[in-house]
């Protein structure tokens, strides 16, 4: 009989938080802390995260968490292992001798890449996006690692020269972070587990291992890369600090966590996680299926020695980010929580739709050069018609890949498990069910990401805190029924395709500048001149017509 000190801890380091969650040994939470995550936005399309920061939030955690587990009379060796998750594909590089990052973080959202992405597509001998999907099941895209780390290798001069002489490391934050709790530059793990690195275009799908063609393809030297692991066994442990000593058991990407965390075990099983993005998850067994639909193949899971579980994946660039949009860029809330009572107000969009390819769309489509738009705007369009169109968007999106799915899997899903932040809002989940047609369940715990990356470390060899035999999916989950009537739902649906396709041919391969071109003082020359006469001309003309229209209309 297990004790019920026995305790597992999980790092969730997302796109926009890092916490910190303590498990006891059925799953339920003991203690958590989570602090924002800043991103750094040097220019259009550039989405950085520093990587030190990070590991300060994740000691800052720690200490919090360490504190209410004394005050609830826990000590911290009562936990007996944690785990890691991750914002996954974002790219860390740096020094093999003093532990430091040679660049900032370059987040799986960045898009400068288009360009690379390009000319890579243009070297394959198909001159085809999808040229390498049958050995790492992904296509090419701004999204995935490699074309990260290939711009890193071509722009950053620190980076170039210390590859050059075997000094580079490289790995996802669930590497950078395995390191630095290890010990970093002195005793420092480098490792990955499958999911992450399924997630790079440089491992092998099927042999789970990274294969010469793709890092050759890619330029990338293969003593920059981490050891590929399980997701669950011990990888080295704690160096110092609060849990020194405690073994770091578990590993998985975060999107692969939350499938583990709603015990989608089986064949069959999905999920969909709604956070920054949206990414709807489907259990493939052990064999991988590479999609002919737009959609990703991967590893969801592989528990130490014990065969590899593949997933199909469908993922969305923006979702919870397009609220946070609202909020920040046009003020027209001021919590994301305060979405769902303004979109309340209104009994539908009165034919607005909003498509968020902020970055892109992903899959189905996965166009580099797409960019948000918001059709259908009339007079009678105020903020509150825009908030219910936000949401609207993000189950439009869950709906193309969920169609996408059911295409490569041929059986249609008759109910949708879902996890995430934005589950909290009972009409995004309302409106989830009526325009998919299926039921949605929403379980009593929503993040399950954290719990996910737990139990992989629970389940470890040597630590064995958990048993799945005895853990039990989520009771008293709330279930969502579609409401509207099938032809409504299609219609709208219709309408959403049309808006997506106004999305297309907006952005070119042109980069954006980080810093503005210092520009010559040179002397002005005489075609300068004349051409600055004729503008100011032309603005004073406008400016006359403008008065003279005025004092018409007002009678002066």
């Amino acid at each position: 009989k297990m004790a019920a000190s026995s305790l597992v801890g999980a790092i969730d380091a997302g796109t926009s938080s890092v916490r910190f969650t303590v498990f006891d040994n059925v799953g339920a939470t003991v203690a958590f802390h989570q602090i924002e995550m800043p991103s750094i936005y040097p220019t259009a399309g550039w989405v950085e995260q520093d990587p030190t920061k990070i590991i300060e939030l994740v000691d800052e955690c720690f200490r919090e968490v360490a504190a209410k587990l004394k005050a609830a009379g826990h000590a911290p060796n009562s936990v007996k292992a944690i785990g890691v998750t991750n914002q996954r594909e974002t790219t860390i590089v740096w020094d093999r001798l003093t532990g430091l990052p040679l660049y900032n973080a370059i987040v799986w959202l960045d898009t400068r890449t288009a360009g690379t992405v390009e000319r890579l597509i243009h070297s394959t001998p198909t001159n085809d996006k999808s040229a390498l999907q049958r050995l790492c099941g992904l296509p090419l895209s701004t999204y995935f690692s490699a074309v990260k780390l290939r711009w890193m290798l071509d722009n950053v001069l620190a980076i170039k020269e210390e590859a050059l002489a075997g000094r580079c490391m490289f790995g996802t934050v669930d590497s950078w972070l395995i390191y630095n709790l290890t010990g970093g530059a002195h005793s420092g793990v480098h490792v990955t587990d499958v999911t992450n690195a399924s997630r790079t275009m440089l491992m092998n799908i099927h042999t789970l291992k990274w294969d010469p063609e793709l890092y050759n393809f890619f330029g990338v030297p293969y003593a920059m890369l981490p050891r590929i692991c399980s997701s669950s066994e011990i990888y080295g442990h704690v160096a110092s600090g609060l849990f020194a000593g405690t073994p770091i058991s578990g590993c998985l990407g975060d999107q692969q966590s939350a499938l583990v965390g709603q015990l989608c075990l089986a064949k069959g099983d999905a999920k969909n996680t709604y956070g920054t993005g949206c990414f709807l998850l489907y259990n493939t067994g052990t064999k991988p299926i590479i999609s002919r639909h737009g959609l990703l193949t991967t590893a969801a899971f592989k528990f130490g020695e014990a065969p590899c579980v593949y997933a199909l994946e469908g993922a969305v660039a923006i979702a919870g980010a397009a609220v946070t949009w609202l909020r920040d860029n046009l003020g027209i809330i001021s919590t994301p929580q305060e979405i769902e009572t303004l979109a309340r107000e209104v009994d539908e969009t009165h034919g607005v739709y909003f498509v968020p390819a902020f970055s892109g769309l992903l899959a189905p489509y996965w166009r580099h050069d797409a960019r948000g738009v918001i059709c259908g705007l009339s007079q009678y369009t105020d903020r509150r018609h825009i908030a219910r169109a936000t949401l609207e968007a993000i189950c439009y999106q869950t709906r193309e890949v969920l169609e996408a799915m059911n295409k490569d899997c041929g059986i249609p899903l008759s109910s949708l498990r879902v996890d995430g932040g934005m589950t909290s809002n009972s009409l995004l989940m309302e409106l989830q069910a009526d325009l998919l047609g299926i039921t949605v369940r929403r379980p009593n715990n929503i993040e399950t990401t954290s719990f996910g990356a737990a139990l992989a470390a629970g389940l470890a060899e040597g630590v064995g805190v958990y048993r799945l035999s005895v853990l039990q999916d989520s009771a008293g989950a709330r279930i969502f029924a579609p409401k509207i009537a099938p032809d409504d739902r299609d219609e709208r649906y219709a309408m959403w395709r049309k808006a997506v396709q106004r999305s297309f041919d907006w952005e070119t391969d042109k980069p954006h500048a980080v810093t503005p071109t210092p520009v010559e003082e040179d002397e002005p020359t005489p075609e300068l001149h004349a051409r600055v006469a004729v503008s100011l001309l032309f603005a004073a003309g406008v400016a006359t017509t403008a008065i003279w229209a005025f004092r018409k209309y007002h009678g002066e």
